[in-house]
């Protein structure tokens, strides 16, 4: 069974194609610093055709989509209607949905008769608690306009917890963790009995860590007083908390590896904000889980920064906890799960 799938950023495109006979990579492209995922999705399926691989030859096409909203507990095979659904969803992951939107009407055009299936980000969090997903406003904005915190990397996060089983020689059930994923976008998850409880993101992407571009948590009453007071508009609100924030707002720079080593004022006083976040989340985190078998970093900056991990556990944080470094692959989860809704569906 050959799966494509396609993994659309805000940014970039991952395309894999696997053998899940294997579980091998057949295809594996990257293409980062995109505007149009349109334009790039349909430049990646003609160097396939460069390459004497022929698209309509798969088996499934896999999408990552960010948000599902209280729809989509799980994955599904694309229909209009799914895709009519997407579509609505695009203002609570605008950085996000429109670009796996994309991926989903190209393949579509290139490859209409391949089954295509959505695997989506909010699903492995469909497991917290009521008391964890509901914000403290009228219970009606979530009765009738389902404002409630939804959690995203849920596929990555789902991939750490099956990795670290196999690591400690223990049940999926039976582990209680805490994965961060960090990378550009960033969240961090307690995992109980294998299953999420809590986890930074929440309506949006945007709630949680301090992020390459993203604000994280904020007083909310900033948002009024920057529309009601200084004027801002929407839109300028809206771009700032997710494109001008985070690490760019304070010191202009979103990738860590531009700040690192800098002694640059700006530039220090962003990293600490960031590590500061990352510890009080999983200080937070310890208080709800009754033991912790591991904290698991991964994403690009939780896999390949030494300094990072060291700064976040300093001072016997989780004293006597394991910390494992695992590095995430959401296209084989994406893969896999594509592979177990073509069987089930």
């Amino acid at each position: 069974m050959k799966v494509a799938v396609i993994n659309s950023g805000s940014s970039s495109i991952k395309f894999k194609i696997f053998n899940m006979n294997s579980e091998s990579v057949i295809v594996d492209i990257l293409v980062e610093e995109i505007t149009n995922h349109h334009k790039a999705l349909e430049d990646i399926i003609s160097e396939l055709e460069y390459q004497n691989i022929d698209f309509n030859s798969l088996d499934i096409i896999g999408h990552r989509v960010v948000h599902g909203g209280e729809e989509f507990s799980q994955s599904v095979v694309i229909t209009p209607l799914i895709t009519d659904k997407i579509r609505e969803l695009v203002p609570l992951a605008p950085l996000h949905n429109m670009a796996n939107l994309d991926g989903i009407l190209v393949c579509q055009k290139k490859a209409p008769n391949i089954k295509q299936i959505a695997v989506f980000d909010t699903s492995f969090h469909a497991s917290m608690p009521k008391e964890a997903f509901i914000y403290a406003l009228p219970y009606e904005m979530y009765d009738a306009y389902k404002i409630r915190k939804y959690g995203f990397h849920g596929t990555s996060h789902s991939y750490l917890l099956k990795e670290c089983a196999l690591r400690l020689d223990k049940e999926v059930s039976e582990l209680n963790i805490i994965t961060l994923h960090l990378g550009n976008g960033a969240s961090i998850c307690a995992i109980k009995n294998g299953q999420s409880i809590d986890t930074s993101m929440g309506f949006t992407p945007l709630e949680g860590l301090v992020m390459g571009s993203r604000s994280g948590d904020i007083d909310p009453s900033i948002v009024l007083h920057l529309q009601r007071s200084l004027g801002f508009s929407i839109d300028e609100v809206d771009n700032m908390l997710n494109t001008s924030s985070g690490l760019r707002g304070i010191c202009n720079h979103s990738d860590v590896r531009d700040i690192i080593d800098s002694d640059n004022d700006k530039d220090k006083l962003a990293l600490s904000m960031m590590i500061r976040r990352i510890r009080k989340y999983i200080g937070a985190y310890m208080t709800l889980l009754d033991s912790i078998d591991a904290i698991v970093f991964s994403g690009g900056i939780g896999e390949n920064s030494a300094y990072i991990r060291d700064k976040v556990m300093d001072k016997n944080l989780a004293c006597g906890v394991p910390i494992l470094v695992i590095k995430t692959d959401e296209e084989l989860e994406i893969a896999r799960e594509c592979k177990k809704s073509f069987f089930e569906q």
